[in-house]
């Protein structure tokens, strides 16, 4: 139940964090407002934008990451009912009966396989 929940959190710190990355501005765009292009004017003032934002997107990245680390940790160390087998092919080969061949029989025949 918990990693479905920091599997969430995951995917809306990574929508955020892409949101956030799109509405920051480039170092060229500071040249702009020097001029009177409006960025003196908005909502965080002429400097506070930058420092708001970056803050922001530093706190959702770190998220990120920590959230990151644990899927990793929760997905390397799952303990439950399917975790009894060591690898993949040893679950494999538990379904198969024992009876089915794991190799294909060679051919009995060998006639018409020309040689060289």
């Amino acid at each position: 139940m918990s990693f479905q929940i920091i599997l969430i959190i995951h995917v809306l710190l990574a929508l955020s964090l892409i949101a956030l990355v799109l509405m920051q501005h480039g170092k060229g765009a500071d040249a702009g407002a020097a001029f009177g292009a409006g960025a003196s004017g908005s909502v965080f003032g002429a400097r506070g934008a930058s420092s708001f934002m970056y803050k922001l997107t530093a706190s959702v990245a770190i998220g990120f990451f920590v959230t990151s680390l644990t899927l990793a940790y929760l997905a390397t160390n799952e303990t439950g009912a399917n975790s009894d087998p060591a690898s993949i092919m040893e679950q494999v080969t538990s379904t198969i009966p024992s009876d089915v061949p794991m190799i294909a029989p060679a051919p009995s025949d060998t006639s018409d396989i020309p040689s060289y």
